[in-house]
């Protein structure tokens, strides 16, 4: 097993999935083995585009081929858990795209089918296995710069309003929290723990789904500022204001980045993690690593963590009036 190739199957054929197949084809342990959309004409366009030996026309299809090793869901937010428990129902690891699913409770009957199933099963948190956040995280930890006093993170972009379009579909779970504000929510929790309190508020599209999110964290002695925006373009950076220094991490912090170090004394120092890829063959090595191992659970991404998240997630739901059934 330990040098065994992983053959990979993708449910749903959008953009992610996208990226996550040019990233497995970067891999020498990896093999995108098929992918699955409800359109049998998308798939086979996906599969001779990121050279998987199958399409499939159902999900149910790719779950069944003996050949499968590893299943990463990549569908729109409402149908993780659907397609999780198809998956872990018929024995397939699992990689499940964030967020895990729309609430606590879906995420809870997830994780009983994993341990019910014997079967692997993570959340596609893929910030938690950049080498650059990981670094950042050990910083905080460490007390680099003692203790974290502030801590700001943004995340937004300005796509055109499209009510067909998943992203503003409150059914589907669209809106800026569940698709992006997740990022810098996951920032603090990875590095400052649970807050003491949570204050919220957030504006609404036609939809119903939220178009901007603006959520302060209280802890102690520390405060997190925390933003997500379908409405304009931000920074989004994450920036970690501390006793003697602060730590940066520059634009796309939940993406390959770089960080800038900068002491009391305003010298500065730029730290490069030469990435090679988009950044997800992380964790799908990760993801390969615990499959050759036998593994039934991430010790990165383990259940507690992605439960802390949706937990979070949930509750900013309730301060903001947001209802997604």
């Amino acid at each position: 097993m330990a040098s065994k190739i992983i053959n990979w199957g993708i449910i749903g054929a959008g953009k992610i999935a996208s990226k996550f197949a040019t990233d497995i084809n970067a891999l020498k342990g990896a093999k995108l083995y098929g992918i699955a959309s409800r359109n049998l004409e998308k798939a086979q366009h996906f599969a001779l585009k990121f050279n998987a030996n199958k399409a499939y026309g159902a999900y149910k299809d790719l779950v069944l081929d003996p050949k499968i090793d590893a299943i990463y869901i990549a569908t729109p937010h409402s149908f993780h858990k659907t397609h999780t428990l198809l998956c872990l129902d018929h024995k397939k690891p699992v990689l499940c795209e964030k967020p895990f699913a729309m609430n606590i409770d879906e995420v809870n009957e997830m994780i009983k089918a994993s341990k019910e199933n014997n079967t692997l099963l993570m959340e596609a948190m893929w910030t938690a296995f950049l080498p650059h956040f990981q670094y950042v995280q050990n910083l905080i930890h460490k007390k680099h710069f003692g203790n974290v006093i502030k801590l700001k993170a943004d995340f937004g972009f300005f796509p055109e309003y499209d009510e067909a379009s998943r992203l503003f579909n409150k059914s589907l779970g669209g809106g800026s929290l569940l698709d992006i504000g997740i990022y810098p929510v996951f920032a603090v929790l990875s590095t400052l723990g649970p807050p003491n309190s949570i204050e919220a508020d957030a504006t609404f599209f036609q939809s119903g789904a939220d178009s901007e999110c603006n959520i302060v964290f209280n802890y102690k002695d520390a405060k997190a500022i925390l933003k997500s925006t379908l409405l304009e373009e931000t920074k989004t950076e994450a920036i970690f204001y501390c006793d003697y220094g602060t730590i940066k991490i520059n634009k796309h912090f939940n993406e390959p980045s770089t960080v800038i170090l900068i002491d009391e004394h305003g010298n500065s120092e730029i730290k490069d993690f030469d990435y090679k890829t988009l950044g997800f063959s992380y964790e799908i090595e990760h993801f390969n690593g615990l499959i050759r191992e036998g593994k039934t659970e991430s010790s990165v991404m383990t259940f507690k963590r992605s439960q802390q998240l949706i937990n979070t997630l949930d509750t900013i739901r309730k301060l903001i009036g947001l209802e997604y059934f």
